[in-house]
């Protein structure tokens, strides 16, 4: 196999740490528009990066990324970026024939009168309109292969096939009890990912309703999360799984709800007041005359690079799928969960923990497809896939999931 990997960021550098342990692969293309840090990226591997290259490209630009995958002959195209270059990635892979993974899909448009009611253009619908295309030429597009979503939807076809009979409700929950030294506001994932996942009004999937949108931060439980995080409030967010779920589980309802925190909710809701969660440029002085920005891309520059705070990190992430139905009858309830220890993925591997947390299970899905062990074509959700050699193989990798019953 040969992968062109494009994002060298937090979570692309954690991908290729994690894959250079693994022999499934012959070539693995770091890209990144910055090649300084695609070359970094590759340079921290030492001696385990002969395997790899670096590259220039601008993910945006869909021409560059087909001929860059022609030129290194690669199969397949894992997307370590942001949202906003899902389709051209996603359409590039296409052209040049290859297979393609992402860990977060086309991006959604709140519905124009009712957003707070129903769905406009959901996440993902601009990549499942074009599933006949993929299925015609044989190619997969393997979408929301992250950990969330990714993993979570691997636990929820595992829930189906081997735990339930009948499914009432699939919630994934998203916790941590993160802190970072020396910053009062620090996200650990891309704070442009986050502003775009918590602002938009989140979806809830009900059998007989369909998709159906509510307002940000709404419904707020309170969930025990294992191995010492704790009580966490949670609230619903937009998020993959509750439109990629029900596609392929039968369940009454699908939720997803994260663990954000009072404070880092208040701090949202500001950006959202002050217009700086926004994504159209506007017009700013500059010391050689005006400058046209994004005010998304502002808050981004002033916040710290979550790949650069894992020394400063310490405590667990964790993610899961809470699922209850029916088991021979009875009712039944578990949560299945993965957590990892920000001290242990820093020592391991010299990743924090939630980028390493996302980039492992892409990595797990590109050996099992190298294998054989998943196969498909169209544009198909982890939840497609058979669930067990997945988790059997990220047992494997050296971080165990588990399961509680409720």
């Amino acid at each position: 196999m040969r992968v062109l990997l494009v994002g060298a960021g937090g979570v692309g550098t954690a991908v290729a740490r994690i894959a250079a342990r693994r022999p499934f692969f012959d070539l693995m293309v770091v890209a990144d528009r910055d090649l300084g840090r695609a070359e970094a990226a590759v340079t921290a591997l030492g001696a385990d990066g002969a395997r790899f290259r670096a590259e220039c490209v601008d993910a945006g630009d869909e021409a560059a990324v087909v001929a860059l995958l022609a030129r290194h002959r690669c199969d397949v195209l894992l997307n370590a970026t942001d949202p906003r270059f899902v389709m051209p990635l996603f359409r590039g892979a296409h052209t040049a024939g290859a297979a393609y993974l992402d860990m977060a899909m086309s991006l959604s448009r709140p519905h124009p009168e009712r957003p707070l009611e129903e769905c406009g253009v959901k996440l993902g619908d601009e990549q499942f309109a074009l599933a006949a295309e993929w299925e015609k030429t044989g190619g997969l597009a393997l979408v929301g292969m992250g950990v969330e979503p990714g993993l979570s939807d691997v636990f929820a076809r595992y829930a189906a096939d081997e735990l339930f009979d009948e499914i009432t409700e699939i919630g994934v929950r998203d916790g941590a009890n993160l802190t970072v030294d020396g910053y009062d506001f620090a996200p650990s994932f891309s704070i442009w990912t986050t502003i775009e996942e918590c602002l938009n009004p989140p979806v809830v999937y009900e059998a007989g309703r369909g998709w159906f949108t509510t307002a940000p931060f709404s419904e707020p439980e309170v969930f025990d999360f294992p191995e010492g995080i704790g009580p966490v409030e949670c609230v619903n967010v937009e998020h993959e799984e509750v439109l990629l779920i029900p596609r392929w589980v039968d369940a009454r309802r699908v939720t997803f709800k994260y663990g954000l925190g009072t404070e880092f909710i208040e701090t949202l809701k500001t950006l959202h007041k002050l217009g700086l969660d926004g994504t159209s440029p506007v017009t700013v002085p500059g010391a050689g005359g005006p400058v046209v920005v994004s005010p998304r891309d502002v808050v981004a520059a002033c916040l710290p690079d979550p790949a650069t705070l894992g020394r400063r990190m310490h405590g667990k992430t964790c993610a899961g799928t809470w699922v209850r139905g029916t088991r021979d009858g009875a009712p039944r309830e578990v949560y299945l969960y993965h957590v990892v220890d920000n001290q242990w993925s820093m020592d391991e591997y010299g990743c924090q923990a939630v980028v390493w947390q996302t980039a492992v299970n892409p990595v797990v899905a590109l050996e099992l497809l190298a294998t054989g062990a998943w196969t498909g074509s169209g544009v198909l959700g982890p939840e497609a896939f058979p669930a067990r050699p997945f988790l059997d193989l990220l047992t494997a990798y050296g971080s165990p999931w588990g399961m509680r019953e409720q």
